[in-house]
């Protein structure tokens, strides 16, 4: 029976006073002081392990509906709501405050891949219904209030980045559809019972402006308004959005909105996360909500972090005061919810910041621009303005936008630190052109980078501009012209925008001249602004007008003067507010004469700066400085600027024609021009620079003796220039923007020789006869993300990169069957299939897609390659299916490498040879423990045991002292004589060859000899001198306890009276041998128990433990990476772990013959020590004999190593340092150290019962040494 819903009240605007529209915030605000709250975990995570059927998803309403349905988790819903209800009150139970509904892809734009856009209201009102109903009924249940989060994701189209390389300006929706879209989401949502509204998972900040806009209109209009919560996604390491924002700018972008919340989710775990999570922290006054993936996904797209893990890592978060909201994203479950819940609630909450965005305009584009007090002068860039700039105008009119965006470069790189964009012509469509150079620049990361200026005076033109900007922009201009009604609304939907504004000095009456009047129009304005709009007042830029001096009129010989005056009080009475002006106004009157203009504008700025002049719009690279003017004219524009001359004007015409007419050339260089042609060619694939391309290729191709063919010009510089790109994005130095950018100029560049390369086929044809027409193309490509799955940005950007790599690209879209995909290669005569996938699931798809392959017998290469993809899963699960090759890509950049090479005839062969063994290697590894071998079971290797007759051998000697004994610090010069050296140059791949391997032979090789030598000379006299500098510390602890095995396990007492009376302190648990030894053995089926004496012989015995580490070494390495000294960082890390393992050598020998004293007549070489020739082992917790770390955790807790040594265990269970060696002590003669090898599942089990662990968990851990598949 589904859950019973109840329809909420639709609540309007005017329904409720503002003491309750507010009272929902400011409830969740006074939680939010209190304490750190919880929000829920995953939502698909729990859906897949429902494993439904597309029955199940379509359920009755939609069993004929024309397209799948499976993979549309928000449907359920609707089709399986208790399915639904069930998640969300598992959350709630454990421990979430929040949940959010099961609405991330609700929006009629991402369910039109369904064929479901009919269905979106409905889908998100039902959705918000279900969660309202489990919030209610454990809210009721517990006492505690619950609140839903109505889910608005980022659909699966972007506004800022174009899906066709040859279109750089062209998006597959626009900001309106979208806006209507999130309306008809938010409306669904809001009518359901959503407490509060959040944008999640933001990898394109303009999408998410389109929501904000949206909601914000809805609470403005319909609705009361609901808290606003706001979660980007940073993707990668570079710290940016997908679409290239950084997490400053993104916050800038989308604080307009008032967010009572701000954060990121999803792409990373959350070790990866924090230092983002840090920086946003520090850039808003709302509070932070942190929900990250658990951890990254393994090799098969699968989530293994613990809840205990990520638990402590948030926990870590909430202690240094980092966030106020947490939970989690993919891969995390209510046990999830439950350990981070359990881990915050003594925790105290972040508190917001109050100075960040004090005093200070914020702006961005694709990085921030704070302009504040001490901001220096403002730069403008003007030439991107079709009435400003002859050459501009004329590439807009020509349509000829890729060369106009060369004006708006050279503004940035002359030190724009804005950019004026103004499409004012009659003969131009101005909201289009504005729109369309806008989604140029976007794709232009070195411009987009800094904040536009929209400059219209047609507001259809400005909105037209605001909706194709990620960034916050500015606004030019609004007034009071056509009155205040007029004046608010604009101000309204600029504020809706989240873009600052620029105000004019007119009125109603008309432009204002005089002081007085710009300042009255100014306060008019700043008072509406603030008080009726709630505008920020360091939102609000003026501009009082910059008119035209030297007209000869005498009138306005005091306008420069009345600007400078009207500054100076504006900015001392209206708290907050800027100035800006536009400069070239000033010197209108001596147009053509560009030296005169040019002083006149430095001599301007020079003093309106002075008085309050914060920005202004001026050709950025030309403004010469004040003191380098030439004095006659700085003179003269002193006394025209200052109205001391009436004589000024004809003074400066007069200057003006004696010296050259005022013209004046700029001449720039661009140094890398001066490198080889290969050096040219792949700076400019880098960059992204396209002006000199077909230059520079035409260039090589004219070198005939180094490219006899087009086709080796592609092969080795552009190429070369590929690799490198797709190097510096894989290291997160490069963001998508430029990738896509750096295709674009390699398209131009093949383009220029396809011609070419035409021409050398015909001539081949020719000569041998042939009449068959070639395909011009490198191959054909079929790309489609598989079925059940709808994310396609991955598989875009590889479609758009090979198809710039002249690559015929077939691109099937999303949620593509099988059969689809293998009919269009079959129709298209597909060269390679290349396959899609983010979610999990995807991968089983993959799986099936390779069989039919095979099964059909169509034998050209598959590509394997997304988000949930890795190489070890392609190796493992996908190419054992079909015998033609299969790659994982790892990403697009990589792709035109993988591709070339499996399509070029002398490649390819050796190619897939190469891959075949590579991913046989990969399986070998995976299967090592899977291959046929025999086994006895755990039964039978426990009777084939080892025996010692306890009651007929020597009884265990009783050691010295029970319980622990700390070294402090210990004499670091008694280690030395023990160190191992063979390790030593087993770091440096020093190694000898027979007779000479090992030390001291070693420096008798003839190979390594002679560098042996040297550096083992550097290494004595940097260890002399470091423990002469007492550098070194030496830490380490010993313990004894009585101890009993069990079976398989070693059971410790605090003392021997306690053993047959009392509980053990703790227990160590073994693995027994289960491999099958060779027939002719004897050997017995070791376990570590078998070396301690049986609880029911009677018998004491005793088990010892260490732990030694060698500390320093990091803060040598410090000291050595500030030298830049990376052979003394290496040296002296290797001499830490050989004074670690001497420590432990010298510890155990001392244990022998002195703390357990069990062979004090003891007398052997150092190497004898090396050859194990004493009695007793010292074996490790993670090494061959007892393969599980987790033991160490019982080491740790039983001797308290940590507070009495330092020594930490990292969650992985290394040692902190990393110069530490530990494990325990046995005593028995005939003890030994062995190998466990693999395992089986009934030890597993067995295993798991004893250590009390889930044998998923305990399969974890032992994944190495398995013998089965746990699949």
């Amino acid at each position: 029976m589904s859950p019973a819903i109840h329809e909420p009240p639709h609540q309007s605007g005017g329904q409720q006073s503002d003491a309750t529209k507010k009272s929902l915030k400011d409830e969740i605000e006074m939680v939010l002081r209190e304490r750190i709250m919880v929000l829920d975990g995953g939502m698909g995570t729990m859906i897949q392990q429902h494993n439904l059927t597309e029955e199940q998803f379509q359920g009755e309403e939609f069993k004929d509906h024309m397209k799948p349905l499976k993979g549309n988790n928000d449907l359920l819903s609707i089709t399986q709501p208790d399915i639904i209800y069930k998640i969300h009150k598992e959350y709630l139970m454990s421990g979430a405050d929040i949940i959010e509904t099961n609405t991330f892809s609700s929006t009629r734009i991402a369910q039109a891949d369904y064929g479901l856009e009919h269905v979106a209201y409905r889908l998100n009102k039902i959705s918000a219904q279900v969660a309202r109903k489990a919030a209610d009924d454990v809210t009721a249940e517990t006492g505690r209030k619950r609140y839903v989060a109505g889910a608005m994701g980022p659909t699966n189209k972007t506004l800022s980045v174009s899906p066709s390389v040859e279109k750089p300006d062209y998006r597959n929706v626009t900001f309106d559809e979208l806006v209507e879209a999130y309306t008809e989401q938010a409306k669904g949502l809001l009518d359901g019972g959503a407490d509060i509204m959040l944008v999640e998972t933001i990898f394109d900040t303009a999408n998410a402006k389109a929501a904000l806009f949206a909601l914000q209109k809805l609470f403005e209009e319909e609705y009361d308004p609901r808290p606003l919560f706001v979660s980007g996604t940073i993707v990668d390491k570079s710290g940016r959005t997908l679409s290239g924002q950084t997490g400053e700018a993104f916050v800038i972008s989308i604080s307009h909105c008032d967010p009572l919340c701000i954060g990121l989710n999803c792409a990373l775990g959350a070790v990866e996360m924090r230092p983002f999570i840090e920086t946003i922290g520090k850039c808003t006054t709302a509070y932070i909500i942190c929900y990250p993936n658990a951890g990254l996904p393994n090799t098969f797209g699968g989530y293994d972090e613990t809840p205990e893990v990520t638990a402590k890592h948030l926990k870590d978060f909430a202690l240094d005061g980092l966030v106020n909201i947490v939970g989690g994203c993919c891969g995390t479950t209510p046990a999830h919810i439950r350990a981070i819940a359990e881990a915050v609630k003594t925790c105290k909450p972040r508190i917001p910041t109050s100075s960040f965005s004090e005093g200070y305009m914020l702006l961005s584009g694709l990085e921030p621009f704070r302009i504040g007090q001490y901001t220096n002068f403002v730069n403008i860039g003007e030439r991107c303005n079709v009435a400003g700039s002859r050459r501009f105008a004329k590439l807009i009119m020509a349509g000829n936008y890729e060369d106009a965006l060369s004006v708006a470069k050279a503004q940035v790189e002359m030190g724009a630190q804005i950019l004026d964009l103004n499409m004012d012509d009659g003969m131009l469509d101005g909201p289009c052109a504005m729109a369309r150079f806008c989604n140029f620049i976007a794709s232009e990361p070195d411009i987009a980078k800094v904040p536009l200026c929209i400059d219209s005076s047609n507001f259809a033109v400005i909105e037209a501009g605001l909706k194709c900007c990620q960034g916050k922009c500015i606004v030019n201009s609004i007034s009071l012209k056509e009155g205040e009604e007029d004046f608010l609304a604009k101000a309204r939907k600029i504020k809706r925008y989240g873009a600052a504004v620029v105000v004019m000095a007119f009125d109603e009456v008309g432009q204002a001249t005089e002081s007085d009047e710009k300042i009255a129009i100014c306060t008019r304005a700043y008072n509406l602004l603030v008080n009726k709009v709630g505008f920020n007042p360091n939102d609000i830029i003026f501009d009082p007008n910059i008119l035209t001096i030297g007209t000869g009129m005498e009138e306005h010989n005091l306008y420069a003067i009345n600007f400078i005056n009207a500054t100076k009080t504006i900015k001392e009475t209206l708290p907050g507010a800027k100035i800006s002006g536009g400069l070239s106004n000033l010197s209108f009157s001596f147009r053509g004469m560009e030296a005169i203009r040019e002083a006149m504008h430095g001599v301007f700025l020079y003093h309106a700066i002075k008085y309050g002049l914060d920005m202004g719009i001026v050709n950025a690279g030309n403004l010469p400085v004040y003191d380098d003017i030439h004095k006659e004219l700085l003179q003269l524009c002193e006394d025209l600027i200052w109205n001391k001359d009436p004589e000024a004007t004809e003074k400066l015409l007069r200057y003006a024609q004696t010296h050259a007419q005022g013209g004046k050339k700029v001449v720039q260089t661009d140094e890398w021009r001066n490198g080889s042609v290969e050096e040219r060619l792949e700076y400019a694939l880098v960059k992204g620079i396209e002006k000199y391309v077909i230059e520079d290729t035409e260039e090589a191709r004219l070198n005939k003796e180094k490219y006899p063919r087009p086709l080796n010009i592609i092969e080795g510089p552009l190429m070369n220039g590929m690799k490198t790109v797709g190097d510096l994005f894989g290291a997160g130095k490069m963001f998508l923007p430029q990738v896509i950018k750096s295709a674009r100029v390699m398209k131009k560049a093949v383009g220029h020789l396809i011609p070419f390369m035409e021409k050398e086929r015909e001539e081949m044809r020719a000569l041998s006869g042939s009449t068959e027409e070639e395909d011009p193309y490198h191959g054909t490509i079929v790309l489609a993300t598989v079925k059940g799955d709808v994310h396609d940005i991955g598989k875009n950007i590889v479609g758009v990169v090979l198809g710039c790599n002249n690559f015929r690209v077939i691109d099937l879209g999303v949620m593509t069957p099988c059969d689809k995909i293998l009919r269009a290669a079959l129709e298209n005569k597909a060269d390679i299939i290349g396959l899609s996938g983010l979610i999990t699931p995807s991968l089983d798809e993959m799986i099936f897609v390779a069989k039919e392959m095979e099964r059909l017998e169509i034998k050209i290469p598959l590509l394997i390659g997304g988000a949930t993809t890795s190489k070890t899963h392609t190796a493992v699960k996908i190419a054992p299916r079909y015998s033609a090759p299969v790659v994982h890509v790892l990403d697009a950049s990589k792709s035109v490498v993988v591709c070339s090479q499996l399509l070029d005839e002398n490649l390819k062969d050796d190619f897939f040879e190469e891959i075949q063994e590579e991913y046989e290697d990969i399986r070998q590894d995976h299967y090592d423990s899977l291959k046929e071998r025999r086994y006895l079971s755990l039964e039978q290797a426990r009777n084939k045991g080892f025996y010692y007759d306890w009651r007929t051998e020597s009884k265990p000697v009783k050691p010295l002292f029970l319980g622990t004994r700390v070294f402090e610090d210990y004499d670091v010069q008694k280690l030395v004589e023990y160190i191992d050296w063979k390790p030593f140059f087993d770091v440096w791949q020093l190694r000898g060859k027979y007779p000479n391997r090992g030390f001291p032979k070693i420096f008798n090789d003839k190979t390594v000899g002679e560098e042996a030598k040297k550096v083992y000379n550097d290494a004595q006299n940097l260890l002399k001198t470091l423990i002469m500098q007492n550098r070194f510390k030496a830490k380490g602890l010993v313990g004894f306890w009585p101890a009993r095995s069990v079976q398989d396990d070693i059971y410790l007492y605090a003392t021997e009276e306690e053993v047959q009376s009392s509980e053990p302190i703790a227990k160590f648990c073994g693995l027994r041998q289960q491999a099958e030894k060779d027939s002719s053995s004897t050997d017995p089926y070791y376990c570590l128990s078998d070396f301690i004496s049986p609880l029911e012989s009677g018998i004491p015995d005793y088990l010892g433990l260490f732990a030694v580490a060698c500390f320093g070494v990091d803060e040598l390495c410090t000291e050595y990476e500030k030298q830049s000294d990376d052979y003394n960082i290496i040296m002296v890390k290797a001499l830490g772990d050989r004074l670690a393992e001497a420590f432990a050598e010298e510890l155990h020998e001392r244990v022998r013959k002195e703390f357990w004293a069990y062979s004090e007549g003891e007398q052997l070489e150092f190497s004898d020590l090396r050859r194990i020739r004493y009695e007793g082992i010292r074996p490790a917790p993670g090494y061959p004999c007892q393969p599980d770390h987790l033991e160490k955790l019982t080491m740790w807790r039983l001797a308290n190593i940590e507070e009495a040594t330092g020594i930490q265990l990292t969650e992985s269970l290394a040692m902190l340092p990393a110069s530490a060696v530990s494990g325990l002590y046995f005593s028995n003669p005939e003890s030994k150290y062995f190998a466990v090898g693999k395992i089986l599942k009934d030890q597993v089990e067995d295993y798991a019962l004893r250590k009390k662990m889930p044998v998923a968990d305990v399969e974890k851990w032992l994944g190495p040494i398995l013998g089965y598949d746990p699949e």
